[in-house]
């Protein structure tokens, strides 16, 4: 099975600073390590969106330094802390849809990868961090679902459409998820992919199955009643892998910087047995 690697809210910052006391290029670096130790026959690497926390081109210029011992492609997409003017000097080259958004489809046998563009601007509102989908980028994702030739796809975005009962986060979802969905929906054979949680965490919305992987750097919080959307935690980073099956996909999450962990080849029977089995 072909592999496809996905990072979410990288949130690079400029050299010194921090994020809760965490150096977010060192995280994404330990990452990267792990990736390309393990899965260096990737066929590609998504990254869902927050690529930078201010939106700098010094940010993304930091970022370029960070991807380039990448050998396998990298598609780029956008967050709420992203900026699509900044994103472009520094990324050029960057797949864009005819109306300038940051979008593209890469097609991996029977698979299809959709990445879509969630960032509501410009202009960009201090304090504003819900998604938006236009007609255009909604135009975009239609196609790429129509012309797919029978392929499972896999679309990406950073913004849920939907709730995941996380108060905070949920006050910033995207904008009229419902719409996305039910298009989804309609369409069938794929998968949803999100960030902007920092949480691993899946399900099903109105009848799409929905995945989310962790950041590389500070983790959200599983808080049901404060509607903070700030809430972080500095567990482990992690990346997540689908393995494309003929039949559908296997999505696999990884933690990075566990202290001390142990593969061990076996184990007595008799503990086996005493622990219920």
């Amino acid at each position: 099975m072909q592999k496809v690697l996905f990072i979410s809210d990288l949130h690079i910052c400029a050299p010194g600073e921090t994020i809760i006391g965490l150096d977010p290029a060192a995280r994404l670096q330990a990452v990267l390590d792990a990736t390309l130790a393990d899965h260096a026959d990737a066929a590609a690497m998504v990254l869902l969106g927050d690529l930078t926390h201010h939106g700098t081109a010094a940010e993304y210029q930091a970022l370029k330094l960070l991807l380039a011992q990448i050998p396998v492609p990298v598609l780029p997409m956008l967050g709420n802390h992203d900026r699509r003017d900044a994103f472009l000097e520094v990324f050029p080259d960057a797949s864009q849809s005819p109306a300038g958004h940051i979008q593209q489809v890469m097609d991996l046998g029977n698979h299809r990868i959709i990445t879509l563009d969630s960032l509501d601007g410009p202009p960009y509102v201090a304090g504003h961090h819900s998604g938006k989908l236009c007609a255009d980028r909604l135009a975009f994702l239609t196609a790429a679902l129509e012309t797919r030739g029978g392929r499972h796809a896999l679309v990406c975005i950073h913004h849920p459409p939907f709730q995941t009962g996380i108060t905070g986060m949920d006050r910033i979802m995207l904008a009229d998820g419902r719409a996305l969905l039910d298009l989804l929906a309609s369409h069938g054979n794929l998968h949803l992919i999100c960030g902007h949680i920092h949480r691993t965490i899946s399900g099903n919305a109105r009848g799409v199955p929905w995945t989310m992987f962790k950041s590389p750097c500070h983790q959200g919080v599983l808080e049901l009643q404060t509607p903070n959307s700030h809430l972080s935690s500095n567990e482990p980073g992690a990346y997540g892998i689908a393995l494309l099956a003929d039949d559908g996909v296997i999505l696999h999450s990884e933690d990075v910087g566990l202290p001390d962990v142990r593969i061990y080849g076996g184990y007595d029977m008799a503990d086996h047995a005493k622990d219920g089995g």
